[in-house]
C-alpha cells in the first residue's frame, strides 16, 4: 500500500514574505501595462527582423547585379560571333537563335534586353532587313557596353540604361518626384497586343511647358483596359515622369478635369530632324517619340510643308486616305509617332479645329 510523502509545511513567516512579493510584482505589472510605449525605444525584435530583411534585400540586389552583368557579357560575345560569321542566314536561323538568347537573358534577369531580342524578327519582313538587323545589333551592343561602364555615365543616362536593361522603377518612387502641371493635349492613342497582353499608349503634349509625355497602361487580352480621354481632349493634370536622359513615360499624379481648347500648338516640319537628333543624343535607344506638326501638308507617302521639307511615313501606314481627305491638300495640324522607319499618323485637326483620330 502506497503511502503519501509527509507534508512539509511552509513556515508562516516565509508564506507572508512570498505573498507580499507576489502582490508587489502584480502592482508593478499593472502599472507598466497602463504606461504608453515610448516611441523612441526600439523594439529589439522588430529591429532585428528589419535588419535581416534589409540584409536579404541587399543580397538579392547584389545577386541580380551579378546575373545581369554575366548575361550582358554573354550577349556581347554572342553579337561578336554573329557579326563575325555574317547574317546571311538570319532569315532561316535567326528566330530560333533569338528565342534561345531571349530565354537566357530572362534567366539573367534582364527582361528589357530580352524583349528587344524577341522583337528582332520584325525586321526580317522588310526589304532592307540586313541593314535594319545590323542597326539593332549595334544598339544591343551599345546597351551592353553602357551597362558595363555605367559608373562612368551621367546619372540620367545611367538610369536610362538600367531601365532599358529591365531594372524596375516603382510607381511609388515616380509619384514621389515633383510633378509637372499643365494643360495636356491628348494627341494620340494606340492599343497593341503582344503575348496575351494589351498595352495602351496615350501621347500628350503640354501647352505651357511644351513637354511631351506618354502614359502607358496594360490589361490582359479580353479584359477592359483603364480608360483614358480620347485624342482631341485637353486635361488639366499633374504628370510625374519616369527618370531618364529623355524622360517621356509618365504617370498621371492628379487629374483636375477637362479644359476647353482648340488644336494643340505644333512644330514645323523643318524643325523635326534637329528635335529628334537631340532626343537620340540623350537616349540612343529611343524608338518612338510623339510629334505635333503645324502647317503640315499630307502626301501619299510623307508629310511635307509648303517649303518643300518632308518626313517619310512608316511602311505600315500605307496611303493615309483619311488624313488626305481631312486635309484636302491644305495645311493642317497633324499628330504623329516618330519611329526610325518613318511617321505613324495619330490624329489631325481640320481648319475648324475638329479632331479626326487616325
Amino acid at each position: 500500500m502506497r503511502r503519501n510523502p509527509p507534508h512539509r509545511s511552509v513556515p508562516r513567516r516565509l508564506r507572508g514574505q512570498l505573498s507580499e512579493a507576489v502582490a508587489s510584482l502584480r502592482r508593478v505589472m499593472e502599472r507598466r501595462s497602463r504606461e504608453p510605449l515610448s516611441a523612441d525605444a526600439p523594439d529589439s525584435m522588430t529591429s532585428a527582423g528589419g535588419g535581416a530583411h534589409a540584409a536579404a534585400r541587399r543580397t538579392h540586389a547584389e545577386q541580380r547585379e551579378r546575373r545581369v552583368a554575366a548575361g550582358l557579357s554573354e550577349l556581347e560575345r554572342w553579337l561578336a560571333d554573329q557579326v563575325g560569321q555574317g547574317i546571311a542566314q538570319a532569315r532561316q536561323t535567326g528566330p530560333a537563335d533569338w528565342d534561345d538568347l531571349a530565354r537566357r537573358l530572362v534567366d539573367a534577369q534582364a527582361p528589357g534586353v530580352a524583349g528587344t531580342v524577341t522583337r528582332l524578327s520584325r525586321v526580317l519582313t522588310a526589304e532592307e532587313w540586313p541593314g535594319l538587323l545590323l542597326g539593332e545589333y549595334a544598339l544591343l551592343h551599345l546597351l551592353a557596353v553602357a551597362h558595363r561602364r555605367a559608373a562612368a555615365l551621367p546619372e540620367p543616362l545611367r538610369r536610362t540604361v538600367r531601365a532599358r536593361v529591365g531594372f524596375p522603377v516603382t510607381r511609388e518612387s515616380v509619384l514621389a518626384t515633383p510633378a509637372v502641371r499643365d494643360h495636356w493635349d491628348v494627341v494620340g492613342r494606340r492599343d497593341e497586343e503582344q503575348d496575351r497582353l494589351v498595352a495602351r499608349r496615350a501621347w500628350l503634349a503640354g501647352r505651357t511647358t511644351g513637354r511631351l509625355a506618354m502614359v502607358l497602361s496594360f490589361s490582359p487580352a479580353g479584359q477592359p483596359i483603364e480608360p483614358f480621354p480620347p485624342p482631341g481632349t485637353t486635361i488639366d493634370a499633374d504628370l510625374a515622369f519616369y527618370p531618364g536622359a529623355s524622360p517621356l513615360r509618365a504617370l498621371v499624379a492628379e487629374r483636375r478635369g477637362l479644359v476647353d481648347a482648340g488644336p494643340p500648338p505644333g512644330t514645323k516640319v523643318s524643325q523635326v530632324p534637329a528635335l529628334i537628333a537631340e532626343v537620340l543624343a540623350a537616349d540612343p535607344w529611343t524608338d518612338s517619340w510623339p510629334l505635333v506638326l503645324d502647317g503640315a501638308v499630307p502626301c501619299p507617302d510623307c508629310i511635307a510643308d509648303d517649303e518643300g521639307n518632308a518626313l517619310p511615313l512608316h511602311p505600315s501606314a500605307g496611303v493615309p486616305w483619311r488624313l488626305l481627305a481631312v486635309s484636302g491638300g491644305r495645311p493642317v495640324t497633324v499628330a504623329a509617332e516618330w519611329t526610325p522607319r518613318g511617321l505613324r499618323p495619330l490624329a489631325t485637326w481640320d481648319e475648324e479645329g475638329r479632331v479626326a483620330p487616325l
